[in-house]
């Protein structure tokens, strides 16, 4: 196993909850990992491999993230329901029914990565991993997008590992 998260303690991250049902995918394979490229187009970074190996998608405890413009969510930070699981079967998996291409065939959101996590506007605004200045295989940033402001774009952190550790508990807004 990658152990790129370091001293962040993965085994307290997620929630537990009944919702992690439309969400939590079986554990974690090579094979999962490749399919879901192939069928995306892009390589994931192993950061997300990494936490996904630890549970594949779910509710994380912390669904804040600062950001320093504004988005329709807040002045200073953005809210997310979920991670998406890596596979094609869970209701919110990067390859499911509402997966990242769904997002992007039936919203309307712009080609510019993988769309991984929902927020509580239902499907009004989504994070994705933009691999604009990366390119395909390259680490790629993540960013808010607001379908609700013409897909306006927010940058939230350089990388998914990051996100990750930027994720904080409401209560911090």
């Amino acid at each position: 196993m990658l152990n790129i998260f370091g001293d962040f303690d993965i085994s307290d991250f997620w929630e537990v909850s009944e919702a992690n049902n439309s969400y939590i995918d079986e554990p974690l394979t090579d094979d999962m990992v490749r399919e879901i490229e192939l069928k995306l187009g892009y390589r994931l970074p192993k950061s997300y491999i990494e936490l996904s190996c630890h549970q594949n998608g779910g509710i994380p405890k912390n669904t804040n993230h600062r950001t320093t413009s504004s988005t329709s969510w807040a002045d200073d930070h953005i809210a997310i329901t979920g991670i998406y699981s890596i596979g094609n079967k869970k209701t919110y998996s990067l390859g499911g029914p509402l997966g990242s291409q769904f997002m992007i065939e039936q919203w309307g959101y712009p080609q510019i990565g993988i769309y991984f996590a929902n927020c509580p506007s239902g499907g009004h605004d989504m994070i994705c991993l933009d691999y604009r200045e990366c390119g395909i295989e390259g680490e790629p940033q993540v960013v808010h997008v607001d379908q609700e402001f013409d897909y306006k774009i927010t940058f939230v952190a350089p990388n998914f590992e990051s996100f990750i550790r930027g994720l904080e508990n409401e209560a911090a807004f």
